[in-house]
């Protein structure tokens, strides 16, 4: 690709900031999970209430995607990153001195909206320089990010729970959040090279959008994408009560439990890394798309046929997280690559649907009202809904090519 290199920054630069900023929704998440138990006898409230600040924090944090995108596409990536990240600790601020679970609950909706921007931009700065293989070398790394964020933070957030207590746990956001704020304001450089307003203007967003949603390059990878990636969000409210209300783990033993499930994942982009070194990334795919289904046959065998353990809830879950490993190199780069004129709405779009995904899941796993059933039934079926999706539409897009 042509580019004036002095706008532009390096593969590493851009993975590496890419990484953090992507990290920041998932980390808000994953930090907080252990302490959901303890924030029903603090509030004197029920589990019900507390699910709903971790719901509120998806719903901010999805429909956000679809604004977030097109306001870098008009006035650059790196000062509306700022703008969110502003947003994200001041409620990360406000959801540490929260009174009430109510209160909590706007402060998370409200933190969701700031960390948005995470996942947006840090797709659209690849899209603005890279494509093919290395564009899936980059989100390889990314990927690792997104797993290691999620595996380190229960861990952290137990231990800060047990030695001071669920305050502490916004604090590390905080910190987090600051020390991100620093690294985009001294380190990232606008890559976006033609921001303009008319890509605020709503016929023009209707526009954009209806085309990503008709166009089966996009939609297909998308889909996978929301069902894989959604299902990991929406398996944040239910592992918490499954691990430690039914297996009855401590927070900070459930941290570590969960490295089980983000050390997977993280095996998982570091093989797929090493094979991207010889082979392109969409050779990959068919063996994770494999894998994802063996993975949903185990979760909702093993739910029904055995008393929950740590192993009969982690085997499946840590053979899933691996297998999308291998699928997201190559959906994120097909995902972006036909749509650089609209990289921020493709990556908001993407974003939404990801999200959107777990929030649709958690919300069904609340309805139901038993997360070992939400485990045995709702979170199995995304990631086969997803695939067979990903299947019919790739069919359609490769029947188009043929005819023109």
């Amino acid at each position: 690709m042509t580019a004036a290199p002095a706008t532009l920054m390096s593969a590493r630069r851009t993975a590496l900031l890419g990484a953090g900023l992507v990290a920041v929704g998932p980390i808000s998440m994953a930090l907080y999970t252990p302490a959901m138990p303890a924030l029903v006898a603090f509030f004197g409230t029920t589990d019900g209430a507390v699910k709903l600040t971790l719901t509120s924090y998806f719903a901010g944090f999805a429909a956000t995607q679809l604004v977030c995108g097109p306001l870098t596409d008009a006035f650059g990536r790196k000062p509306i990153t700022i703008l969110f990240l502003g947003i994200y600790l001041i409620s990360s601020v406000l959801a540490t001195f929260s009174p009430t679970v109510e209160f909590m609950v706007a402060a998370r909706a409200l933190q969701g909206v700031g960390a948005a921007i995470g996942i947006s931009v840090s797709r659209a700065i690849v899209r603005d320089q890279f494509t093919g293989q290395a564009s899936a070398r980059i989100m390889n790394t990314i990927a690792m990010m997104l797993a290691l964020g999620p595996a380190l933070s229960p861990t952290i957030g137990g231990f800060v729970l047990e030695l001071f207590g669920w305050r502490e746990v916004f604090w590390c956001m905080v910190i987090y959040g600051v020390a991100l704020m620093a690294a985009v304001t001294v380190f990232q450089v606008e890559t976006n090279p033609s921001p303009g307003k008319h890509h605020l203007n709503p016929r023009q967003l209707a526009i954009n959008y209806t085309t990503l949603l008709k166009d089966p390059r996009f939609l297909a990878p998308a889909i996978l994408i929301g069902c894989g990636l959604g299902n990991i969000s929406a398996l944040a409210p239910v592992l918490p009560y499954v691990l430690i209300s039914e297996v009855g783990l401590s927070p900070s033993v459930f941290g570590l439990t969960m490295i089980l499930q983000s050390g997977s994942f993280i095996l998982g982009t570091v093989v797929t890394g090493q094979l991207l070194k010889v082979t392109d990334a969409h050779k990959l795919v068919p063996f994770g798309l494999g894998m994802l289904v063996v993975a949903s046959v185990l979760m909702c065998g093993m739910t029904l046929t055995q008393a929950p353990s740590v192993a009969s809830v982690m085997a499946p879950v840590g053979l899933f997280v691996f297998a999308l490993a291998f699928v997201l190199p190559a959906s994120f780069t097909d995902s972006m690559a036909p749509f650089p004129h609209i990289a921020g709405a493709a990556s908001s779009m993407l974003g939404f649907l990801q999200f959107g995904g777990g929030v649709a899941a958690s919300l069904i796993v609340a309805v139901v009202g038993d997360p070992v059933l939400g485990l045995a039934f709702v979170l199995p079926a995304m990631p086969v809904v997803g695939v067979v999706c990903y299947l019919l539409l790739r069919g359609q897009d490769t029947q188009h090519a043929a005819a023109e």
